[in-house]
């Protein structure tokens, strides 16, 4: 990774080690590791070794990739293959972090290290040949070690097979020629085949090799390897091709090829402008503003029914309970209001009873959350990284203790849901009779305002009559 040539020498060494630690490519971070620094410090480790030695410009670090055979070995098992790998190569005198990633059809390994030695402050040096000479012997090893297979450098090697432009070029400008060559063939085998094992039989007589695994693959003469079809287009993977043996022919194509004849559409547009003011007619048309006789649109007065509606609303659902309730006098009323306080009770009772149940469990609550906080360190540690041995041993300890109070995590979490449906049931019930005797309160209390207001009106009239009559 070359200096970034601004202010900011390691940006390409930040975001090697950003992507390479991707948590959605290495199982939410399980297989990360490092050596000689801490993976998730490793940039401001590595930086500071630059800034102790005064090496902070031009390389910033190297990237290396291990790439496995397609379903040859394992994620768990890549790791422990570079970890080895970064032991023996780099020994204790880089800092690097290594990763294994597992979300593509090949399993593969990143190893990015500093540049600069955190031991003698020396900078590492690749030279021309380096890979043949230390690093492919070391990978040789690794996989004999554990059975895998060996990729041989000078048979991998594009650089031995493309010694100069001119020919890479052509390779390169191939690579195309075979994909337009191989889809026109495959075209071809579609429109005449009737079925898909025809397809593969005209496709074998044009000397095309067929491979039928996961994907179908395919691999004309003249050509080093062989070529997924999926690779081609959404057209060509093994389904898309089974459709269309099924629905293209001739006449298919024939109608697709089918010239559409132009038409001719006609169409009168009518335009109206509007006719410009004169100078007269301005002046007269401002003097009629300013007289009142023109007024300028009104704006919105809904803000004034804001309430009223609010009122229509609070009607609404008022007569929506006493029909809910069919009530129809007020001793009526008066009885729901009576049964609606009982109910009430009740719910808040058994939410209560509820809340005090879990409660009881809230140890064992408290464990089984502290367990699942723990369980990607202990994972981690699992792999061989001891670097989590505290966490495994509060891992190991609390899970001890649970089961010594006769429960696992599983059985913890399922009663834990359990609490807390039947809590949020009762919680919900509560409220619902909370707002059906609100609404019947509100009720009542309009009633007997309208009551009391009744009763000092009809004083008023009976003391005004009073004094009216003569004295005798």
């Amino acid at each position: 990774m070359k200096d970034s040539g601004n202010s900011f020498h390691a940006r390409h060494l930040k975001r090697a080690l950003d992507y390479v630690m991707n948590p959605e490519k290495t199982q939410r971070g399980r297989l990360v590791g490092a050596v000689n620094c801490q993976a998730d410090m490793a940039f401001e480790q590595m930086m500071d070794t630059k800034k102790q030695f005064g090496k902070t410009d031009k390389r910033q670090g190297y990237h290396i990739i291990l790439s496995f055979k397609e379903d040859e070995v394992e994620p768990d098992r890549a790791f422990e293959i570079t970890q080895k790998f970064v032991a023996e190569y780099l020994g204790d005198a880089y800092e690097a972090v290594f990763v294994v990633h597992d979300n593509t059809d090949h399993v593969h390994s990143h190893i990015v290290f500093n540049s600069v030695s955190f031991v003698d402050g020396k900078k590492y040096r690749y030279e021309k040949g380096d890979w043949a000479k230390y690093i492919q012997p070391i990978t040789n090893k690794l996989c004999q070690e554990y059975g895998l297979s060996i990729i041989d450098v000078e048979d991998g090697s594009k650089e031995k097979k493309h010694e100069n432009y001119k020919d890479w070029s052509e390779y390169r400008e191939g690579s195309f020629v075979w994909a337009d060559m191989i889809k026109r063939d495959l075209d071809a085998c579609i429109l005449q085949a009737n079925d898909f094992s025809g397809f593969l039989e005209l496709l074998s007589e044009k000397g095309y090799e067929v491979k039928q695994g996961k994907y179908l693959a395919v691999r004309p003469q003249g050509m080093t390897r062989f070529r997924r079809c999926k690779t081609l287009g959404e057209n060509y993977s093994q389904e898309a091709i089974v459709e269309r043996i099924a629905k293209e022919d001739l006449s298919f194509y024939q109608s697709q090829n089918e010239e559409k004849q132009a038409a001719i559409v006609k169409c009168y547009v009518k335009r109206y402008h509007r006719a410009k003011m004169s100078g007269l007619q301005k002046r007269y048309y401002a003097k009629l503003y300013r007289i009142g006789k023109l007024k300028k649109k009104p704006y919105s007065q809904v803000w004034k029914y804001r309430d009223d509606i609010r009122k229509m609303h609070k009607l609404q659902e008022q007569y929506l309970f006493l029909v809910r309730h069919k009530i129809e006098s007020v001793e009526e009323l008066v009885s729901v209001l009576d049964n609606l306080t009982d109910k009430k009770k009740e719910a808040s009772k058994e939410k209560s009873k509820t809340y005090k149940a879990k409660e009881r469990f809230k140890d064992i609550f408290d464990k089984a959350e502290q367990i699942r906080e723990l369980d990607d360190a202990e994972s981690c540690y699992q792999s061989g990284d001891t670097f989590f041995e505290d966490e495994h041993n509060a891992w190991e300890r609390l899970n001890t203790e649970l089961l010594a109070q006769g429960y696992s995590v599983e059985e913890v979490e399922s009663l834990r849901k359990k609490y807390e449906s039947k809590y949020a049931q009762d919680c919900k019930a509560e409220r619902a009779v909370s707002k059906e005797l609100s609404l019947g309160r509100s009720i009542w209390k309009e009633l007997t305002v309208s009551a009391s207001a009744e009763e000092k009106q009809y004083d008023k009239e009976t003391i005004r009559d009073r004094k009216e009559q003569p004295i005798r």
